[in-house]
C-alpha cells in the first residue's frame, strides 16, 4: 500500500524545494516555448516539442502527488499548467517565429550577396507537401 507522506519538521524546506521545481521546470517550458529569451543565446527561440516535454512532466507530477500536496503547493502547480497549457496552445496556432531563428540572418546575408530579393519582396509560395504532412501536437489539456 502507497504511504502518505506525513508533516514533518522538513515539510517547510521540502514545500520550497518542491514550488521551486515548479517554477524551474516552468520557466524552461517559458523559454522554449519563446516568452523567454534563452540564457545561452539571449534570444528568444520557440521550440514546441521541448516545451511539451515540461508541459508533460508538470502534469505528470500532478498526478503522481495528487493528494500528498499542501494547499500552496497545488495552487502553484495548478497555476503554473494552466498558463502553460494556454501559451502553448497560443505559440502553436501562430506558427514558427522567423524572426527568432538564428539562421535568418544567415539566409539574409546570403540573399543580400546573391542580389536575390529578400523575402519581403516577395509573396509568399506555397507550402509544401512535406510541410502538410506533418503532425502537429494535438493534446487536450483538461482542468
Amino acid at each position: 500500500m502507497a504511504e502518505v507522506q506525513q508533516d514533518t519538521l522538513g515539510s517547510a524546506e521540502d514545500t520550497l524545494r518542491f514550488l521551486d521545481m515548479v517554477g524551474l521546470f516552468g520557466t524552461q517550458a517559458m523559454i522554449a516555448l519563446g516568452k523567454l529569451a534563452n540564457p545561452a543565446t539571449g534570444k528568444a527561440q520557440k521550440n514546441l516539442p521541448a516545451a511539451r516535454l515540461f508541459i508533460d512532466t508538470l502534469e505528470m507530477l500532478e498526478h503522481k502527488t495528487k493528494g500528498n500536496l499542501n494547499s500552496d503547493e497545488t495552487k502553484v502547480l495548478h497555476a503554473t499548467l494552466t498558463d502553460l497549457r494556454l501559451m502553448f496552445v497560443e505559440e502553436s496556432k501562430e506558427g514558427p517565429k522567423t524572426d527568432s531563428s538564428p539562421d535568418a540572418s544567415a539566409v539574409a546575408s546570403a540573399k543580400a550577396e546573391t542580389g536575390a530579393p529578400s523575402s519581403g519582396q516577395t509573396p509568399p509560395s506555397e507550402p509544401s507537401p512535406a510541410d502538410e504532412s506533418k503532425v502537429k501536437f494535438h493534446k487536450k489539456y483538461e482542468s
